[in-house]
Formats: C-alpha cells, structure tokens, sequence
C-alpha cells in the first residue's frame, strides 16, 4: 500500500501545527520545514480545512491552526477522508478497471481486508501521540527554540 503525496504532506501538516498549537502558523513556514512547495501545500490545506481538521485565517496577522483539539484528530480518520478516492488497485477503481478477474479474484478481498486493518490500527493513533513529547520532532519544526532549563 502506497500512501498518496497529498496524504503524506496533510500529515506532516497536522503535526506542525499541533507543534505550533499557541500560535497561528503560515504557509511559507510549514513550506519551508516540512519540505514542500506552497502550491501543493496550498491544496492540501484548503482540503484539511474542507474537512475541519484546520481553521485558517486570511489576512495580514492570518495564519493556520488546528480546528479541534489533536486528541480529537485520529490519524486513520485523516487517512480514510483524503484517500477514499484513491483506488488501492486497478480492480477497485469505478472507471479504467480492465482487470478480467475482478469477478472472480479472491485477493481483491484479501486486499480490501488488509486496507481495513490498516485503517483500523491507524484509528488508534491521534495527533497527540505523533507530537506531544516528541523532542525530535520538535527540533526539526522549531530549531533554536528556547528550553528552560530544570
């Protein structure tokens, strides 16, 4: 199973945010650290958005945030709702299927069983789990930042 760069990328999002949570974060910020381009970036958060797992605020102190809180964003949640038109086979698209098997094939099934349990494990992960205490995480999104020391 192949997650799409759309998905990959919305990830990446979420978590910057959540790493960000007490302030709004830009575009050319997330662009910069999470190592893509602002064009794609730019469609992936107007579909996290869609899909109030994001608030954006346009204007000159605008920015981005989470809508909800990250215990409340599940991670297979976030996957199912950007990879639900993505075919995981050829047998499973609407349209271009020329699979002569696909009345008769028992892995399509198997298949469809396995994305479920991947889906599934996934629903036990939220944004918390992949940001809260994840110092190297935090290094990478917010090198230089100032840590008390005990």
């Amino acid at each position: 199973m192949r997650i799409t760069k759309r998905t990959n990328i919305a990830i990446r999002v979420l978590m910057f945010c959540g790493a960000n949570i007490d302030r709004l974060v830009t575009k050319s910020e997330i662009a910069a650290r999470c190592n893509t381009s602002e064009s794609h970036l730019a469609q992936v958060i107007n579909r996290l958005a869609q899909l109030d797992f994001l608030h954006t605020q346009r204007g000159r102190s605008g920015g981005i945030a989470l809508a909800r809180p990250m215990d409340e964003i599940i991670i297979g949640d976030v996957f199912r709702q950007l990879e639900s038109n993505v075919p995981i086979a050829e047998c499973f698209a609407d349209v271009d299927n020329t699979c002569p098997l696909v009345t008769a094939c028992r892995l399509r099934h198997a298949i469809a069983d396995a994305a479920e349990a991947f889906y599934a494990h996934l629903d036990k992960i939220t944004l918390d789990v992949l940001v809260c205490d994840n110092v190297a995480l935090l290094d990478i999104f917010m090198p230089g930042r100032c840590v008390k020391q005990a």
